[in-house]
């Protein structure tokens, strides 16, 4: 994790105001207890617990018994749910600030997140559009939108002209004006799946042709699935979409770090699988 402190440090060190007050805990050190909570799914006031419960977790951070831990208010501060009326809702989804608001209120609001609904379920919140590497399953890029954003506006982003002449095989849900001219536009091989339609189902041949390319999309759908097995449910405890970006690219930095112990296995480990 000492590979994390030139940038930790390059963009977090500031010079002290004046004498006194408490150091600043390491940023490697606080990088790595973001990691672990992260990884396991724990609340701010868990993860206190544990950095003085469990050995492993010390044995990671190089902590003794005896040195002193980050406790729950170092770390994120999880916010109440509130409701917002009518008038309130209409006046954010307008981009617009209530004006009887006060600045303790704005500060527990979330303006930014969306409803959407998916599965004949409701959720709130945003989406983590991620660009995966489909033969080492390694998280290249990403991007946050509201969660109403649809799947094929926010993975636009993601294309660029290093994918030339790579394959894409995504699912339904990008077919569209929008995301076809960008995937043209970089000179992707688009392998998009086939969609049919109502009283003009598709036929055998682009059924086949489908079945191949969810054998390579899938792979991204495990990506998704080690998160929710890890932590038991995605859930970020953040306001508005510049910390919930962070907060998410540290999720999606988190499966990579667990992931590359197993992409990089020694010989031996993969002649015994």
């Amino acid at each position: 994790m000492e590979l994390f402190r030139y940038t930790l440090d390059k963009h977090l060190e500031k010079e002290a105001k004046g004498p006194g007050g408490r150091p600043t805990y390491d940023y490697v050190l606080m990088f790595k207890v973001l990691t672990l909570q992260e990884y396991f799914g724990l609340s701010d006031e868990q993860m206190a617990f544990q950095l003085t419960d469990r050995f492993s977790f010390m044995r990671f951070l190089g902590l003794h018994s005896y040195n002193k831990v980050p406790d729950s208010n170092t770390t994120i501060v999880e916010v109440p749910i509130q409701r917002n009326s009518r008038d309130d809702n209409k006046e954010i989804k307008e981009g617009n600030i209530p004006e009887d608001w006060s600045e303790k209120k704005q500060s527990h609001k979330d303006t930014d997140a969306r409803w959407t609904r998916k599965n004949n379920e409701d959720y709130f919140g945003c989406k983590n559009h991620i660009k995966v590497d489909s033969k080492k399953k390694f998280i290249d890029n990403y991007c946050v939108t509201e969660a109403s954003v649809h799947d094929s506006i926010g993975a636009v982003d993601l294309l660029d002209k290093k994918d030339k002449g790579q394959p894409l095989p995504a699912d339904s849900a990008y077919t569209g004006e929008a995301f076809g001219k960008a995937v043209n536009k970089v000179k992707m091989i688009n392998k998009i799946h086939e969609k049919g339609y109502r009283n003009n189902p598709l036929s055998e041949q682009p059924i086949k042709r489908n079945n191949k390319k969810s054998k390579i999309r899938v792979r991204v759908e495990h990506v998704f699935g080690f998160m929710h097995q890890t932590t038991g449910v995605l859930l970020i405890r953040t306001i508005g979409k510049t910390r919930g970006a962070i907060k998410i690219g540290l999720m999606n930095l988190s499966y990579n770090l667990f992931r590359y112990p197993l992409y990089n296995k020694p010989s031996w480990a993969k002649c015994a699988r």
